[in-house]
């Protein structure tokens, strides 16, 4: 077995919980009010906007060697950058306060999973961090283009409203092929095992992010 269809099976329960989140399920079916929405954006940017941080983090700590693991980290920061401000364009487009939203500060939820994400790098191993990339752009994949659609349909939204969601849909099935490549590339079973663990974390840890958003 591939590393990465081992690391897709050992989180499978982790998955399931996370998928059958009632804010998560109502996002999918579009039968979310545009309060939750723009909660879901808001929370949304204070995580994203430390992914390209993260990845950086995680790059000065790796080791010399393998070198294509440290050129896989700037060709995914080169891909990340920016898309925080994706978000704040649809909050705007939503008619809400993306500068409130910019200054402001995360749910604890977000907050905690953020934590997480740089304690893994500093303190742990930094190639958990991709424990992270698998919950987030494997999610991403699962469900964002689809709940554009259905989310745009029920709220008469502009197509404005849904760059981060629209974009992310397809754009994560290339990463996570990018990503697949990556996982099935690691020799070391301690970063193996590191990253299973992060990526179990982060399904509940990104599953009480959403379980905070008002329905």
């Amino acid at each position: 077995m591939s590393f990465y269809d081992e690391l897709r099976e050992a989180t499978e329960r982790e998955r399931t919980a996370l998928l059958s989140i009632p804010q998560i399920q109502a996002g999918v079916q579009g039968s979310i009010s545009l309060h939750t929405y723009i909660a879901f954006l808001t929370q949304a940017y204070h995580h994203v906007k430390h992914t390209v941080p993260l990845l950086m983090a995680c790059g000065a700590r790796l080791p010399q060697e393998p070198r294509w693991l440290r050129d896989a980290i700037v060709d995914y920061i080169a891909e990340e950058k920016g898309h925080e401000e994706w978000i704040l364009n649809d909050i705007a487009a939503c008619d809400a306060d993306a500068e409130a939203v910019r200054y402001g500060t995360p749910a604890p939820e977000t907050e905690l999973m953020v934590a997480y994400a740089y304690d893994t790098i500093n303190r742990v191993n930094p190639l958990g961090f991709f424990g992270m990339v698998l919950v987030l752009e494997g999610t991403s994949i699962a469900l964002a283009t689809q709940a554009a659609h259905a989310i745009q349909e029920n709220l008469k939204l502009p197509k404005q409203a849904f760059s981060y969601l629209s974009s992310h849909g397809a754009l994560d099935i290339e990463h996570m092929e990018f990503f697949e490549n990556w996982m099935n590339k690691m020799e070391q079973r301690e970063d193996c095992d590191a990253i299973i663990h992060s990526a179990r974390m982060i399904y509940r840890l990104y599953g009480d992010v959403f379980l905070s958003l008002p329905m």
